[in-house]
């Protein structure tokens, strides 16, 4: 089944959701980062939780999810567009840690002490950012948290990564449930048991569930209305040129250091993993472009 989201929203008006299938992208950024399982299981549910923000932009859009906690991955790093690409990376991806009772400890690989920041980026002058404590780490409960407090909208959102031993995902995904204002108490309650009477998102994936019937499942006895499906995949937009504009930018001073080593400068995007390299002459020219800026 290929990676793709699908919006709703229940006829009565009282709750939005969106739910995605991203096993492929997933194991497509465990491949370029050469992560570890809980590695992997972090990233994998970063990205997933940028999508589910980013469903509803348009245009040029995009949402940034940053976690900085005090775990031996010291940093998640998850960006997902309004045209359903996406790309991402873990400061130290070869960060492994033994499963506890089954499962991979990706609170503990990301940590309970720092920050979680959603940057929006919405073709203003300057991006809407919102930052709050990290809580758990398990990212999914940190999402949530910064969805109530941070946005003031109540939120259920499950994420998943699962891996076969070869440390292969085979499954990737998650849903976001949203509660508006007009919803009552009862209606509040039948979604709550409806969300926790069902399986993990990745038992429902390996079962051949999609997002319409994961849909289906967190909002049973609402009647649906089904928008946008929008497929999903990995892409860097790094280039040469990107990256001698961000050696122009660091001054003639940083460059002439550079220039005068006279060694060549490696230069790897951190999402990729595709190289960049420059040599001496080229960075005498690049000096040369710093100096005729204002």
């Amino acid at each position: 089944m290929r990676d793709h989201m699908l919006r709703a929203v229940t006829r009565c008006g009282h709750f939005r959701a969106v739910a995605a299938l991203t096993t492929g992208v997933v194991e497509t950024l465990r491949k370029l980062q050469g992560a570890s399982p809980v590695a992997t299981a972090a990233l994998g549910r970063a990205i997933t939780g940028a999508f589910l923000l980013a469903s509803e932009f348009k245009g040029r859009e995009r949402v940034v999810l940053q976690i900085l906690g005090d775990g031996p991955l010291q940093e998640v790093y998850a960006e997902a567009a309004a045209d359903g690409t996406c790309r991402g990376y873990v400061r130290r991806p070869g960060v492994d840690l033994p499963a506890q009772d089954g499962k991979l400890p990706v609170g503990e690989a990301v940590g309970q002490r720092g920050t979680f920041t959603v940057m929006k980026d919405l073709g203003l002058r300057e991006p809407y950012r919102g930052v709050v404590p990290l809580t758990t780490g398990e990212i999914a409960r940190d999402l949530a948290y910064y969805l109530l407090h941070s946005e003031q909208i109540p939120s259920a959102v499950a994420l998943g990564v699962y891996s076969d031993p070869c440390h292969t995902v085979t499954a990737a995904g998650g849903y976001l449930v949203q509660t508006l204002p007009s919803a009552t108490d009862e209606e509040i309650d039948q979604v709550e048991e409806n969300i926790r009477g069902m399986p993990l998102p990745t038992d429902l994936i390996r079962q051949g569930a999609s997002p319409k019937e994961i849909l289906r499942d967190a909002l049973q006895g609402f009647e649906l209305k089904f928008l946008e499906e929008k497929p999903l995949r990995f892409h860097c937009p790094c280039s040469r040129d990107r990256v001698a504009g961000a050696l122009v930018a660091l001054g003639s001073k940083e460059l002439e250091s550079l220039v005068q080593r006279n060694e060549r400068v490696d230069i790897r995007c951190e999402f990729c993993g595709r190289p960049y390299i420059f040599s001496p002459p080229q960075l005498q020219e690049l000096l040369a472009q710093a100096a005729e800026r204002p």
